[in-house]
């Protein structure tokens, strides 16, 4: 009785849209139609041909052969992939002009909009670029205006990534507020906690954890910075909960940053235990986090993070990382397989953040999709540490649909041709 309480009435607008949607009636109006296209949906464990019908901005239908008739506008994706929007799960989009800033509100942040759709990405989730000090700035500046969804990691530390400095400040470290301002004001934009660039002991570890307990989120740790390094079995196993992540999983700074891959070549093997715990790995790519000679050896034994996602950011897009497709495709080409990888940008992410509402193309659902190539040829991927794989595979979004609208569209697949305006006349 309680949970029906809780969900009763969202469960039952989703139930009111779906004998809306599906009744004949409406069928007389669907919006947009994405016909022929290879679906892959893993939550709703779709890994084939389907359409997929959208209706005011939400996901009507998902199914074969959907009469094409009634709909306003059809796209013709036989030959492409339709998954569910990218969820970027690490990304910097806390741009400003504070002079001398790091990543909160500063240059080295990137506006969302102009990084997102063209990769196929619908949602970013913003990786501790504010702490509860100015995230009232980031949400009017940047997520308020974005069309992209942008949720967020709150910092431990109150001002956020200003700079390395005041990363160091244990007293700005407030679990209270940070829980605080999750819970009170923003539940449903803040969706877990960052501790980043510490260069000291567990101790902004330890805040952050306190503060997770509190806000019941998940917290994120980027474990670099250490010198000597600190042990990450230890961090593992004395101070994170299962649901807690441990991002930048397939970085080389070993003289500041314990590896998972020994020197050896050989996954440590209490990453492989902890992991099927419940401890999320994530890529965070970045400019400087991610290496060939961690990756590889990793997936060839059998270790894959959870969540593939990119440290978005001016010195990263620019980098090896370059984009969320980018960074797909390099998976591809370590020889995952493209549902497990798409796996990895959709619902599992979702999972981490707890937003079972995203991830997939469930009926009811906002319509965020992605149609994407995977394009073959002879390619080339660069790591952070300025070294190339080659591939013969690369990702590459054609169109992308944000709540129902086209926000990217590389080769004109959603609209007619020119010469249909002089047959108009």
């Amino acid at each position: 009785m309680t949970a029906f309480l809780r969900h009763g009435c969202r469960g039952w607008t989703v139930f009111a849209f779906l004998l809306l949607a599906l009744s004949p009636a409406h069928s007389q109006s669907i919006d947009l139609l994405i016909k022929g296209g290879h679906v892959i949906d893993p939550k709703n464990q779709i890994d084939g041909v389907r359409d997929v019908a959208v209706i005011s901005g939400k996901i009507a239908q998902v199914a074969a052969d959907i009469p094409a008739a009634n709909a306003k506008k059809v796209v013709d994706a036989k030959g492409l992939y339709v998954a569910p929007g990218f969820i970027d799960m690490h990304a910097h989009v806390f741009n400003g002009t504070t002079p001398d800033a790091y990543i909160a509100n500063g240059h080295t942040s990137v506006a969302p909009d102009g990084f997102t759709f063209r990769t196929g990405v619908t949602t970013v989730v913003d990786a501790g670029s504010s702490g509860w000090r100015n995230f009232k700035l980031f949400k009017a500046q940047t997520i308020d205006r974005a069309q992209t969804r942008v949720l967020a990691f709150l910092n431990i530390v109150g001002t956020g990534m200003a700079s390395r400095y005041e990363e160091q400040d244990l007293t700005d470290m407030n679990p209270v507020m940070v829980a605080n301002m999750i819970k009170r004001l923003y539940p449903n934009i803040i969706v877990g906690i960052k501790s980043a660039h510490f260069w000291g002991d567990y101790s902004q570890v330890q805040r952050a954890v306190e503060a997770g307990k509190l806000a019941d989120v998940p917290v994120m740790v980027d474990f670099g910075e250490h010198r000597p390094p600190l042990s990450i079995e230890k961090l593992f196993k004395e101070y994170l909960r299962p649901g807690d992540i441990f991002t930048h999983t397939y970085a080389h700074g070993p003289n500041d940053r314990e590896t998972v891959v020994d020197e050896q070549g050989k996954v440590k093997p209490f990453v492989l235990e902890i992991q099927k715990k419940g401890l999320v790995f994530d890529v965070g790519h970045g400019g400087g986090a991610f290496a060939w000679r961690q990756a590889i050896p990793s997936i060839r034994q059998g270790f894959l993070a959870n969540v593939i996602s990119t440290d978005l950011h001016t010195d990263s897009m620019n980098g090896g990382m370059k984009g969320l497709d980018n960074v797909i495709s390099k998976f591809l080409n370590m020889g995952v397989p493209l549902p497990d990888a798409i796996l990895r940008v959709t619902w599992n992410p979702a999972q981490v953040i707890k937003r079972p509402d995203l991830g997939s193309l469930t009926v009811g659902s906002e319509a965020d999709i992605t149609v994407f190539n995977v394009r073959k040829g002879d390619f080339g991927f660069i790591d952070a540490r300025r070294l190339k794989l080659k591939g013969d595979k690369k990702l590459e979004a054609e169109l992308t649909i944000r709540a129902g609208k086209v926000v990217w569209d590389l080769n004109g697949i959603s609209v007619a041709g020119w010469e249909s305006e002089m047959q108009a006349k």
